[in-house]
Parts: C-alpha cells; structure tokens; sequence
C-alpha cells in the first residue's frame, strides 16, 4: 500500500473543519433521510437488534434488495444464495476485486476512477489498467476499452451514474462494453451506488440486464447516497451465487458483519414506493441546478451533471493551472471547499484544471457557496 496516504477526502473535510469552510468537496448529505429509514432503525434499537447480524446480511434487507431489483429493473435474485450485504459499496467493492482478482491480473476501469478502486486493485495484487473518459461529456470510448484487453485481463470495472464525473452511461455504451465482456470472457464489478440519483430525461440501466451478463456480473449499491444515511455504511453486492459466495467467503475477514439495527433501515427505505424515492431526487436535481447556474455565471466550463452528487469544472477561467492547488488554498481565500480530479487520475495530465463541486447540501448552503465564489 505504498503510495496510498491519507484520502484527499479526509485531508480536504478536515480543511474545512479547521477554517470553517462550506464542504462542497464529500459526497455527503446535510439533512437526514426519510423519516420512515429512520425510525425503523431506531425501533430496531429499541427492539434489541444490537447483536451480530446474520453473515450475509438480515433477512428483511436482502428480500428487500431482491425485490427492489426486480421491481425497478426486473432482475430476478435469491436473497439467500445471490445477495450479499456488505459495510458500505467500499467494502463491497473491495471483497469483490479480493475474492475474483489473482496477482497478476489486470482491471480495466474507467477513469477518473472512484480513489478506492485502485487501492482494493492493488490489495488484489492486480494491476489497474485505465481508460479515460475525456472532459466534458466524458462518453465511454469503446475502441479505447477493446485495445486494453490482454491476455491478463480478468474484469471490467464499472461504475454508472459515474463518480465524479456525473455522467450516466447510455445504452449504446453499455451494450459495447457488455459486448466486449462476452467476447472475452470478462467478469463485471459495476457501481450503482447512486442508481436513484439520475437527472433530467437519463434512466440508469443496470448492466447486468443486457445479454449475457447476468452470468458474469456483481451489481453492487448502497442505502447511503438513496437515503442520506452515509454514515450507516450498508452496501450490498448481488449476482450468481457462486460469485456472491466467492465475496462473502473475502467479505467475512473484513468487516464480518456490520451495523445490524441500521439494516433495518434501510429495507424500511427500499419499501418506500417509487414516487418518495422519486422525490429525494427531484430535491437533488434542484440543487444541482442552483450549483451549475452558480459555476456557469462565474465562465466555468462545465461537465454535464447527469446523476450522483457531483459536477465537474474547469476552473482555469479562475487562473487556476494546479486544481490541487486550487482546492488546497481556496478555504482559506473564499470558504469553500471542493476536490482536484486530478486525484482521480494515475496520470493527471490534460486533468491538471478541473475539479468536483458536490451538490448534495441544503439550498441555502449552495447558494451561499456559489456566493462566496462570486464574491471572491
């Protein structure tokens, strides 16, 4: 693990600890989530379910994750054999790179990349082979993806509504990279953390619904970034059994189990019908709204916000050259913080301007941010 010090997003909240900075760098809510996720954690508490959790996950939250699935996407799941819940997509990510991945392999993922990925890679004894999603509409280069495949190559690394790039990867793309899947005979990681936060007229489609990939694909999420409950850390993995088993013989020497009274919770939230879920996004979209109109009126160019928390700026406009710069003084200059993509990046050139602004704070919160930028 050499090379992988403190994460920018620990080193940039604590930046806004330390000076009183708005955080608009991680990707972490400042309300809380529907009252109903709540209060069924609590009376969980309250009913004594303070103890270890089953290996895999509660009962209620995997038939409830495998009927969210069927619902939303119609993919049918056995909440016994083929989910897995985890301590957050992080660990869910990381026993799937650990359970599929032998020393030697290679991973193609694309880039910027989510910084976890490269560090489970690594714990793997694999190696990341990225593939670059160009500033501003960040679409999947098919060609680009095809050429990376070698004899080595054991997995696609996917991640759709993409962080932190926002972009929401359409059909076409998915069935090229489902196509080169098959053709090679590549297993598929994909993170959907943020499946419900899709904007305007974009749909997420998860990648397992395309043929031939049920087979050969972890589909993994999360109830934090759905129900602004970050902090509960409950993921989830789910695919063909034998993969499933595979993360969860990995997943017990990690965390074993976790957050027993907080599963509840969030099978409470997967219940809530289509039109809540619905509106936690709408809330969302408004916010991303305020940002982008924000940035753009300070002459940013900026990355299409498709879905998730993010939005991706060039902010060279500013006289910025070093984005790591950039965000390292600007708490101190204008009480603002936010992330450098660079750090998303193993080569950071044609990158070295641009950074992520989350959105996912209150109204007032964001539009005092975008004051303060203008101000400055």
């Amino acid at each position: 693990m050499q090379g992988f010090g403190t994460t920018i997003f620990a080193e940039m909240s604590a930046l806004a600890t330390r000076t009183g900075a708005i955080n608009l760098g991680q990707g972490f809510p400042d309300t809380d989530g529907p009252p109903e996720v709540l209060a069924a954690a609590q009376a969980a508490i309250a009913e004594g379910h303070n103890q270890y959790p089953p290996g895999r996950g509660i009962a209620e939250l995997r038939t409830a994750i495998a009927e969210h699935q069927r619902q939303w996407y119609g993919i049918e799941l056995d909440p016994d054999t083929e989910v897995l819940v985890t301590a957050g997509a992080t660990e869910a990510i990381a026993a799937s790179l650990l359970a599929l991945c032998e020393p030697g392999d290679e991973v193609i993922a694309l880039e910027p990349t989510y910084d976890s990925y490269a560090a489970s890679i690594a714990l793997a004894g694999a190696r990341l082979v990225p593939v670059r999603l160009h500033f501003p509409e960040h679409r999947v280069d098919l060609d680009a993806v095809r050429a990376a495949v070698t004899d080595r190559t054991r997995l696609l690394l996917l991640n759709s509504p993409h962080n932190p790039t926002g972009h929401v990867l359409g059909e076409d793309e998915l069935r090229g990279l489902a196509a080169i899947a098959v053709e090679h005979d590549l297993l598929v990681v994909s993170d959907e953390v943020y499946e419900h936060l899709v904007f305007d007229e974009h749909r997420h489609i998860p990648i397992a619904t395309l043929p031939g990939m049920a087979e050969r694909t972890l589909t993994i999420s999360s109830g934090g970034k759905t129900f602004s409950t970050t902090g509960w850390k409950i993921g989830w993995l789910s695919g063909p059994a034998e993969l499933v088993t595979a993360a969860t013989t990995t997943k017990q020497f990690l965390t074993f189990v976790n957050g027993g009274p907080f599963q509840y919770g969030i099978a409470a939230g997967l219940a809530l019908p289509p039109e809540r879920i619905h509106a936690l996004t709408v809330q969302l979209q408004a916010q991303r709204d305020l940002l982008v109109d924000g940035l753009s009126r300070l002459g940013l160019t900026l990355a299409p916000s498709e879905g998730t928390y993010f939005v991706t700026a060039d902010v060279a406009a500013l006289g910025a050259t070093d984005s790591y710069e950039f965000c390292r003084t600007l708490p101190e200059r204008c009480g603002v913080v936010a992330i450098p993509s660079r750090v998303f990046h193993v080569d950071p050139t044609g990158v070295e301007t641009l950074v992520r602004f989350a959105f996912c704070k209150r109204p007032e919160v964001v539009a005092e941010a975008v004051s303060r930028l203008q101000r400055w």
